[in-house]
């Protein structure tokens, strides 16, 4: 039995995988981890036994530790725990967290030369060069895991050489079809409202401002070495074509399948084989239209924002994020109003003081003063 760590097995993408595993039985779960998501942890924890198992914050951990009384599962608590968690060897670790967080731990994986299936895109848009130096030093593969970047990568193969550009495709989100002052009085709920796909809170947040396709084009200029005036986006609203490529010769190849990330997730546990999977086969036969539609860089500025930041280069993609994590979850809260979204991302982007070649600890540091910046500005103006 080949053995996993899933970092976020209590997400979406992590409960997913664990769904794969299910289907699949040839895995072993070495590790699993939550941030405070105890009870489902602890349903994990009975149904598959891991060597560990790591809760990131401290008093659900103790609460849970009461729980594993008599359980062979070792317990560990707290973020040093989860960084020491993607070290521990293994066959293939899913890094299934949210935002920044899951930056650190990418690293340690590929430093331990731990093949990693990677969900967690901010691994690259805030640290790209570090960690795909260090897969390349520790010679670890690093499979995407989104659809998009996963269609791409499987795209490629034979193709790299004949490589013209990279269409990467978005469905648009809830609010595709609203006009610039709809937008002044979309709720929460409107926003998480996403039409083709079930994600987590903060992913759907970004998908419905397409700050989520902006994240996407600086991880695939990190993951297939191209340059950003190759890589485009098109808005696909029935999400069947999750990328394409478009070759030297003006071919374009597209992979296509079914709204469900089971297949992406499957493709990297079974890689580079393929077997079937539990997912629908998709019915050509059944598909009224295939629409593709450029993206109104007007109504949904957070797209034009992330490609002036990754074309900037250094740390901007990290401050980036950094203020649209905070902008987020201050949405989510009820703080502000969706289309302050990129009015917070933009002024830190003007604020932040940019450095072109950065260590860990400078993106540590850009990071943190990026959130700064954004908690301040939305104090602020709101």
């Amino acid at each position: 039995m080949k053995e996993m760590t899933v970092l976020g097995s209590t997400g979406s993408v992590g409960t997913q995988t664990l769904e794969v595993i299910d289907f699949l039985g040839d895995w072993n779960l070495k590790i699993l981890t939550a941030n405070k998501n105890i009870d489902l942890l602890y349903e994990q924890i009975l149904k598959y036994r891991p060597e560990y198992a790591v809760v990131v914050d401290e008093a659900a951990g103790h609460k849970l530790k009461n729980r594993l009384q008599n359980i062979d599962t070792e317990l560990l608590i707290g973020r040093n725990n989860l960084i020491s968690a993607a070290a521990e060897d293994v066959d293939l670790l899913v890094n299934a967290l949210v935002g920044f967080a899951g930056l650190e731990p990418s690293i340690k994986a590929a430093e331990s030369n731990n093949d990693i299936a990677l969900a967690n895109k901010e691994s690259l848009v805030s640290g790209g060069s570090i960690l795909m130096g260090k897969a390349a030093e520790n010679n670890c593969k690093i499979l995407p895991l989104d659809s998009e970047h996963n269609a791409i990568f499987q795209l490629l193969k034979g193709h790299k050489s004949e490589l013209s550009e990279i269409i990467l495709t978005a469905s648009g989100g809830p609010f595709f079809n609203y006009s610039k002052s709809e937008l002044e009085n979309v709720s929460v709920a409107d926003a998480l409202n996403h039409p083709n796909w079930e994600m987590g809170s903060k992913i759907t947040i970004d998908s419905a401002s397409l700050m989520n396709k902006g994240l996407e084009v600086i991880e695939a200029h990190w993951l297939f070495d191209v340059d950003y005036k190759n890589i485009n986006v098109l808005i696909h609203p029935q999400s069947i074509v999750h990328s394409m490529i478009r070759v030297r010769d003006g071919s374009i190849l597209a992979e296509m399948g079914p709204a469900d990330m089971k297949v992406p997730i499957q493709y990297c546990l079974n890689y580079p084989l393929r077997k079937k999977t539990a997912a629908e086969d998709l019915k050509l036969e059944e598909i009224v239209s295939l629409d593709f539609y450029k993206a109104d860089l007007g109504k949904f500025p957070a797209l034009k924002q992330a490609y002036q930041a990754g074309e900037s280069g250094g740390t901007y993609p990290t401050a980036l994020n950094a203020a649209n994590e905070e902008a987020v979850f201050s949405f989510l809260r009820g703080e502000i109003p969706f289309t302050a979204l990129n009015k917070v991302t933009a002024e830190v982007m003007d604020k932040h003081k940019n450095v072109s070649r950065p260590e860990l600890e400078e993106i540590f540091t850009a990071d943190s003063e990026a959130r700064q910046m954004a908690v301040e500005v939305i104090k602020k103006c709101y």
